[in-house]
């Protein structure tokens, strides 16, 4: 059997699994994922009905409007998690689905119209899935950044001011601290990003 047919795997009730799956991120979810680099997606609270197969690949969308912002494949699939793993009669918690990210957009989302969505998980087509893999297309060339994050930080002595500083972006994060961004070897181009953005720090050209 291809990645193109129909897969009849027994995880959908009464008939044929898709060969691929849509996930939506919520908002607040997609914008967590821009500011901490993650190599996999874990989703909690899916309806047990929904069980996508490891291997399955998978489109990464958010939502208004709807845009692509990954790819992935999954990588365990949804059930029902007992309360008390050792009590086979306790109550049955909400599924739990992993993929791992293929290939991200998260910063340039791609606009994905036409299609609808029937809820956070949604079987896909495997010829739709291509038609949304195609928009993307093939990856950037990587190359090397300096990444840099200076706090002015009074102290007894460099160990403690060390210490504060580790407490500052654990407590702080990229959500309020500006981290600074440049090609290697080209640190005139330096850029501040905070809350995953370019964000300008100087006060003098908001005036």
């Amino acid at each position: 059997m291809t990645d193109t047919e129909p897969r009849t795997s027994g995880t959908i009730e009464g008939g044929t699994a898709p060969g691929a799956w849509a996930v939506l991120l919520p908002a607040e979810r997609y914008e967590a994922e821009r500011l901490v680099h993650h190599d996999a997606l874990e989703l909690t609270g899916l309806d047990s009905a929904v069980r996508p197969r490891p291997g399955d690949p998978v489109a990464v969308l958010v939502d208004e409007p709807l845009r692509l912002v990954g790819l992935g494949r999954v990588a365990s699939a949804t059930g029902e998690v007992r309360e008390d793993p050792d009590d086979p009669q306790s109550e049955a918690g909400p599924g739990v689905l992993v993929v791992t990210y293929t290939r991200r957009v998260l910063d340039e989302p791609v606009p994905v119209p036409g299609l609808a969505l029937g809820g956070p998980v949604t079987g896909l087509d495997p010829a739709r899935f291509r038609e949304l893999a195609d928009r993307i297309g093939p990856p950037p060339a990587r190359r090397s950044w300096l990444v840099s994050l200076d706090l002015p930080i009074e102290a007894a002595s460099p160990a403690e001011a060390v210490r504060l500083f580790w407490s500052y972006v654990q407590e702080l994060g990229p959500r309020e601290l500006p981290a600074f961004v440049s090609p290697s070897g080209d640190e005139l181009a330096m850029q501040a990003f905070v809350l995953g953005a370019e964000a300008n720090q100087d006060p003098e050209e908001d005036d």
